[in-house]
């Protein structure tokens, strides 16, 4: 699938219900989302990127900057802010649902992490239709079972 997104469609808030990622799935860190706005940074565009979390009944932020990695605005670079500033990665928007408002996104690997995948949508619960839609998307990728549904 040929994808070409905008930076205003990515814009908002996105809630995470599936991923293989660690810091998700060891049970502490809970309710996450990614949060972006587009904004400038050394005079590129991009989107300015808080993933919140809850830990121990409190919110958690880290903080970061997307620059597009090319003009179709599916593959990116994170930076990280203040004391993340010396970390980076790549993720890329792998599927896109846009009538169904659903992504899976890919992370490479970096020093402190492993490649992974998340599903990501608008809204904090899954409809039937979506959660068809993502099983369906998981299966063509051959992709099922990778991944673990988070509790709400």
């Amino acid at each position: 699938m040929y994808l070409i997104l905008t930076l205003e469609l990515l814009a908002g808030s996105w809630y995470i219900h599936y991923t293989n990622f660690p810091m998700w799935l060891k049970g502490d860190k809970l309710q996450p989302t990614f949060n972006y706005s587009i904004s400038d940074e050394n005079g590129k565009q991009g989107l300015t990127d808080i993933v919140r979390y809850q830990k121990n009944g409190k919110s958690k932020e880290i903080a970061g900057f997307d620059t597009p990695l090319n003009a179709e605005n599916t593959q990116f670079k994170w930076r990280g802010k203040g004391l993340l500033w010396l970390f980076s990665s790549r993720w890329e928007v792998k599927y896109y649902d846009e009538k169904l408002d659903w992504a899976l996104i890919y992370f490479s690997r970096t020093i402190a992490t492993p490649e992974g995948y998340d599903i990501i949508t608008r809204k904090p619960e899954l409809t039937p239709a979506q959660e068809s839609a993502i099983k369906g998307i998981l299966k063509e990728l051959g992709k099922e079972g990778l991944l673990t549904q988070l509790s709400k």
